[in-house]
């Protein structure tokens, strides 16, 4: 499959004001840093006592990485290029993108106290730059082999600021590949500016990024529709390049590679979470343009909104479900709470099948039951013995002398599981149950109302 690169930076004209971005000034004298408006907006001081991405590797699946690049030097793997004569991936000096996606996610500046240059959101975590062929056409521009390479040296985290049409077959299972070996995906929507939907961000398994601007509008190009679950931002975005040392991109390709890096950050401090769940808690914790907080669905042009990625990390938020907010391929292992066992799902068992799925504490209930069972018609036969003998002395039944009304009292205990008593199968919203909107483990919760960053 050729695939065209079409998340290239493009053009944009400066929006004033700052609805969801309050960059605060910064203390470097430098025109590159100064401008990092996005960086300043995640308040990243707080973002990094919380995580920096220690320990985790962010494959960028692109142009390849220039390694020697000062703000990078030291944070970027050897990789490997599938382009023509193949080789490693960090010594890229020709096309920018991919150095400027690794620099938003890892950079770590260069100077006194790394104060000048790109910083990147996750500055500690580790690059595997893959190189793609970037002509259409060409042999080597199937992402089937990038993604598996990525999967088996030791990504986490997959960016793919990049889109195509359509995945042919070996794709889609590169893929389930992924998901299967609990790496998250992270997929461009593209800069068309409609619903169209493009690959790799609109397969199931992917997470996809939208773009947001710094006035907190979705950006005009970003493409939209239901498969999109995040946004960031992507306006006029400075990272660094090959030749010039610097650029500056307006795209969802830097929105993409932000939101990778809060990835990153989330793997970092909570490394037994599945991909799914590192989805949900930054799903959980974003915030719509307009304020809103913890949809129930995500909309098709912001998702669950813009990241927050201190939140993401200091946040009490339950881990959910496996898949969190993601779709699944439809031969992926089967998530926590979907597949047979799901609601609107129920697989057919026989009779013999549930039996053997009770719990002791039921089937001591039924057991108890059959004694009861045979109490009681031991009792109506010595009753009706009884009754054609005669009542006893003093009236009838069992209330005593001059009382009751013959009929025995109502069994109270050794009956089967009622609902919601002990031994009953979880009911919606009782412990145990399958997750319901707004319950713990659903997504997403509303957390309170309040600018990025903070």
């Amino acid at each position: 499959m050729g695939f065209t690169r079409t998340l290239r930076a493009v053009g944009g004209v400066a929006v004033a004001g700052a609805l969801l971005f309050t960059a605060a000034p910064t203390a470097s004298a430098d025109y590159i840093r100064d401008g990092q408006w996005a960086l300043d907006a995640f308040n990243p001081q707080k973002v990094w006592k919380e995580s920096t991405g220690k320990n985790v590797t962010v494959a960028v699946i692109d142009s390849g990485v220039n390694g020697d690049h000062v703000d990078l030097k030291g944070n970027v793997l050897p990789g490997k290029s599938f382009a023509d004569g193949g080789g490693t991936a960090d010594h890229e000096t020709d096309d920018d993108h991919g150095t400027a996606m690794a620099a938003l996610i890892a950079g770590h500046g260069h100077g006194p106290n790394h104060g000048d240059g790109i910083m990147g959101l996750a500055p500690d975590a580790k690059i595997l730059p893959i190189k793609t062929n970037d002509t259409i056409g060409g042999s080597s521009n199937s992402v089937d082999g990038p993604i598996r390479y990525a999967v088996d040296h030791g990504a986490k985290v997959i960016n793919m600021s990049f889109v195509t049409p359509r995945l042919d077959e070996q794709e889609k299972a590169a893929i389930n590949y992924a998901v299967k070996k609990d790496v998250l995906l992270v997929g461009g929507s593209g800069n068309e500016g409609s619903s169209k939907p493009l690959y790799p961000a609109a397969a199931p398994g992917v997470l996809g990024v939208g773009a947001v601007a710094k006035d907190g509008t979705v950006l005009g190009l970003s493409n939209y529709g239901p498969h999109i679950r995040l946004i960031a931002p992507g306006e006029k975005i400075y990272s660094a390049g090959t030749s010039p040392k610097y650029r500056q991109g307006t795209g969802t390709s830097d929105a993409t590679a932000y939101v990778s890096a809060a990835a990153a950050l989330v793997r970092s401090k909570f490394p037994d979470l599945t991909a799914g769940q590192v989805a949900n808690r930054l799903t959980k914790t974003a915030i719509t343009p307009d304020g809103k907080t913890g949809i129930t669905s995500p909309d098709p042009k912001y998702g669950y909104g813009v990241i927050r990625p201190y939140r993401a990390l200091s946040e009490d938020i339950p881990d959910g479900s496996k898949n969190g907010p993601l779709t699944m391929p439809k031969d992926s292992e089967p998530s926590a709470g979907a597949g047979a066992d799901a609601p609107g799902n129920e697989a057919q068992e026989s009779a013999s099948d549930k039996a053997g799925s009770l719990s002791p504490l039921a089937l001591a209930g039924i057991a108890l039951g059959v004694v009861v069972v045979l109490g009681i018609v031991i009792g109506v036969v010595v009753a009706a013995k009884k009754r054609r003998n005669g009542p006893p002395p003093g009236g009838t039944g069992f209330g005593g002398p001059g009382g009751g009304s013959g009929v025995p009292p109502q069994q109270q205990f050794g009956a089967y599981p009622q609902p919601g008593g002990p031994g009953a199968y979880p009911q919606s919203g009782a412990p145990g149950a399958y997750p319901q909107s707004g319950a713990p483990g659903a997504y997403p919760s509303a957390p309170p109302t309040q600018p990025p960053g903070q």
